[in-house]
């Protein structure tokens, strides 16, 4: 585990997800030739919420002895369960650009997860939003 000390920036497919009424963006990130998306990159989309909301979330929803590996799979569950199944989905894009932000956080998973060997977290942005889709949304649940 890292923190994230430098931005990224890249252009692929990427799901926009509401979660506990934050937005939220899951984007992948290819470290090497092969193009295999590797990286999941997720990071707050909603203005005014920063990266740490996210590891916020997943240790209240988590069980308190929860190492950061096991909260890092939560939060990569979280964004797959939304591209797979579409829930509080709100946009999906095959071709976008996007920018994670300097800051956050990295892990890498002992073990692939979810077709991913590593998470890195952070403030993101996607192009092509418009402001009524990183609006945080009305919710019942509170994080």
């Amino acid at each position: 585990m890292s923190s994230n000390d430098e931005g990224l920036t890249g252009r692929g497919r990427v799901t926009v997800f509401a979660m506990f009424g934050i937005v939220f963006g899951y984007a992948n990130h290819h470290r090497d030739q092969r193009r295999i998306g590797d990286v999941a990159v997720v990071g707050p989309l909603t203005p005014g919420v920063q990266w740490g909301r996210l590891w916020q979330m997943a240790r209240t929803c988590g069980r308190a002895t929860a190492t950061d590996h096991e909260l890092a799979q939560w939060i990569l569950t979280q964004a797959t369960r939304s591209f797979v199944c579409g829930s509080d989905h709100i946009a999906h894009f095959h071709e976008q650009d996007w920018k994670l932000e300097p800051g956050g956080k990295r892990v890498s998973f002992d073990a692939t997860y979810a077709n991913r060997d590593h998470l890195w977290t952070g403030n993101l942005t996607v192009e092509g939003l418009t402001p009524d889709q990183t609006a945080e949304r009305p919710t019942i649940y509170r994080t």
